[in-house]
């Protein structure tokens, strides 16, 4: 409530006391909003080591939002050396859960070869995915990723898309 001042004035120093005591009581909604006041220096100092260690307990606890905030931390080489293979590994545990964000970072991963084989089918799959999620973003990319691609590689990558079933609680 704090965080988004919903019913109360917006104060972030206070949305860090509630979220720390949520977090080291293991829950991982507060572990992960608490990386993500170190992550943005809201409330917190900046401080992606920080950040990490937070999204970490969450990502472990099998948290979605968790796992691809913290394969974003993996791409980009915030607070953990850059490691793209590190980033595939929680980007795709995100998007096996369902996660929008999750599959069109991973898609992405496979279009560029980052951490993984460059694989068209597997980014337009993840694409189409995060798209049928509602990531706008997706959509253009996996209308992107298109243009490349022979109208097979599209028709398996659609296919695969279709036969996908989300795995809960990795």
């Amino acid at each position: 409530m704090y965080d988004q001042g919903k019913g109360v004035p917006q104060d972030y120093n206070e949305a860090v006391k509630w979220y720390r005591l949520a977090a080291e009581q293991g829950n991982p909604k507060g572990q992960n909003n608490l990386g993500a006041m170190y992550e943005n220096a809201t409330g917190a100092p900046q401080d992606y080591k920080e950040a990490v260690k937070w999204y970490r307990l969450a990502a472990e606890q099998g948290s979605p939002k968790a796992q691809f905030d913290l394969g974003r931390m993996y791409h980009y080489g915030k607070g953990v050396p850059q490691d793209y293979k590190g980033a595939v590994k929680w980007y795709r545990l995100a998007a096996e859960q369902g996660d929008p964000d999750g599959q069109n970072n991973l898609g992405f991963m496979y279009e560029k070869g980052q951490g993984v084989p460059q694989d068209f089918v597997q980014a337009h799959m993840w694409y189409n995915l995060a798209a049928v999620g509602g990531d706008a973003q997706s959509v253009e990319n996996r209308d992107q990723v298109a243009k490349r691609m022979t109208p097979a590689q599209i028709a398996e990558a659609q296919r695969l898309a279709r036969e996908w079933k989300p795995r809960i609680g990795r």
